[in-house]
């Protein structure tokens, strides 16, 4: 009889842990470990990317982050955690990572997983071939192979063409983005699709970046923001407060300046894509509207 008292106390115990755990906001979580965990990419150059064997993560949204995160918590330590467009939502939702500071897009589905901030870029799905490749359209990749990677937008965006447009775009798919622009290297696929800003980051860290173009139509406009833990709504108004003074004080646009118009890391290549009218106009009236409003 005291064994089973006992059980059933550790059991309320473990219990009791396990819903503190989850009450606990991301702000007291940082305060009592004097850290603060940030998911970013090792391969989605200019947004989020690892140089060299020390594994040092740079890019667009990872300097966005940590301008936020000295705003909001200047006391804690900063840990980089390397995470997947796969494992990001997870990672997220269960607070292993506070901020997600890789190239995630902002839709429906995911808003009923994890909160993301005002929209810090908008992409463009399109597509990157061969320098002396004659594809220009989506519709003549018909019977070609297609790389994408694994868990991003541009997965579902080719099925929903490849239906409406009645033909077939068998599709390889890379667990990350420097292994699906091997495939296009290598010669086993004919295109490369993803947004264009991450595109234009793979080939510029290529070993041959005047071998590549970016063609094709538009497949999609998508709102890329950071993202947090749902029902977390202090921790999301600071990050959006932060966000948004940033934006209207021009340092947002300085920092985007840096990463996608001048010379980057480490081939000291610049992307040459100067900021669209729809991410100034967002600079300047902020919101978090998911993928839909922009597709509608």
């Amino acid at each position: 009889m005291r064994s089973m008292t006992a059980n059933i106390a550790l059991a309320c115990t473990a219990l009791l842990a396990t819903f503190g755990a989850q009450a606990q906001t991301t702000l007291e979580k940082i305060q009592k470990s004097g850290k603060v965990v940030i998911g970013v990419r090792e391969s989605s150059a200019p947004m989020a990317y690892a140089l060299g064997s020390m594994q040092k993560y740079v890019g667009y949204h990872v300097e966005l982050c940590e301008k936020v995160l000295a705003q909001i918590v200047p006391s804690a330590k900063i840990e980089y955690m390397a995470i997947t467009a796969q494992n990001t939502l997870p990672l997220v939702q269960n607070g292993t990572v506070d901020l997600g500071c890789g190239p995630t897009t902002n839709n429906l589905s995911r808003q009923k997983q994890v909160s993301f901030a005002v929209t810090t870029y908008v992409s463009q799905v399109r597509m990157a071939v061969r320098a002396d490749s004659p594809i220009t359209s989506f519709k003549q990749l018909d019977g070609k192979t297609v790389a994408a990677s694994a868990g991003t937008t541009a997965v579902q965006l080719l099925r929903k063409y490849s239906h409406e447009h009645s033909i077939k775009l068998p599709t390889q798919l890379g667990k990350d983005h420097f292994e699906s622009f091997l495939m296009l290297e290598s010669g086993r696929a004919d295109a490369f699709v993803l947004d264009d800003n991450l595109l234009a980051g793979v080939i510029a860290n290529s070993k041959d970046p005047k071998g590549y173009k970016l063609v094709g139509e538009v497949l999609g406009s998508e709102p890329i923001a950071l993202l947090m833990r749902k029902d977390d709504p202090t921790f999301k108004k600071a990050v959006d407060d932060a966000l948004v003074g940033m934006m209207k004080s021009g340092e947002v646009a300085k920092v985007y300046d840096k990463w996608f118009t001048q010379p980057i890391p480490p081939k000291d290549m610049p992307l040459n894509l100067p900021m669209s009218d729809t991410l100034k106009q967002l600079l300047q009236a902020p919101n978090d509207k998911p993928l839909e409003a922009y597709n509608s």
